[in-house]
């Protein structure tokens, strides 16, 4: 098979796990990227068993599996049956240490969540302490002014954004040419670089777009802006 077909397949089966990148599966299986590189082209024959359980237990792939997607046409693994209870017993022991492997990786798993579940709330602990109070204050005084409300959950927000280094594609209100690409269009259809108004802001991370501004028309019939299309 292809050397560039393999490399599919691997991306393929890393995208299935949330795996991005060879250097985070190397870091995640706690196996070389020259490894990697070899079951790439094709060389899973000449790799150790406990790489590719490792790999395996990784990927969430069974063993025959990995093999069988990783194996050149010419390449075949064999294991001499010379005596069947030597061989059950390692398969045994095989199937003891994948089970372990499969348990290290879960542990893994638990304590990345943990930490971004704890680092999360370290960012919106102020707001979610003082919220639920807010709330019963409103709930005392319906004309409580929301300007006393509006920077607890913008102060929050905020911090959390710029953590995740999430940054807005434009505040709501500003006019700007409107862009297909970051904007979605409300109520009415424009051509590219025509003037809006932003009415709902977009994010992006990095270079990846993670929601579309709202934007739409600045005036609509009778000059007045239409207050009912921003829900």
């Amino acid at each position: 098979m292809p050397y560039s077909n393999l490399t599919q397949r691997l991306h393929q089966l890393m995208q299935k796990v949330g795996i991005t990148s060879f250097r985070e599966l190397s870091r995640v299986s706690g196996i070389s990227e020259r490894q990697i590189l070899r079951l790439r082209r094709g060389e899973i024959g000449e790799m150790r068993l406990h790489v590719l359980l490792k790999l395996s237990a990784t990927l969430v792939i069974s063993l025959s599996r990995l093999v069988g997607c990783f194996s050149r046409e010419e390449v075949k693994m064999q294991m001499p049956i010379t005596n069947p209870e030597l061989m059950q017993q390692q398969m045994a022991n095989l199937q003891v240490e994948y089970q372990l492997l499969q348990q290290q990786l879960n542990q893994k798993y638990k304590l990345l969540q943990q930490d971004f579940q704890q680092s999360t709330w370290q960012l919106l602990e102020s707001l979610i302490v003082q919220f639920p109070t807010v709330v019963q204050k409103v709930r005392e005084n319906s004309q409580l002014p929301a300007v006393k409300i509006i920077p607890l959950v913008k102060k929050s927000l905020e911090r959390l954004l710029k953590a995740w280094g999430v940054e807005m594609i434009a505040n709501v209100g500003a006019e700007v040419p409107y862009n297909p690409q970051k904007h979605q269009l409300m109520d009415v259809n424009l051509v590219p670089g025509e003037i809006v108004r932003v009415r709902y802001t977009g994010y992006r991370q990095g270079n990846k777009l993670l929601c579309k501004a709202k934007v739409g028309p600045i005036v609509l019939q009778g000059g007045d802006l239409n207050v009912n299309n921003l829900s």
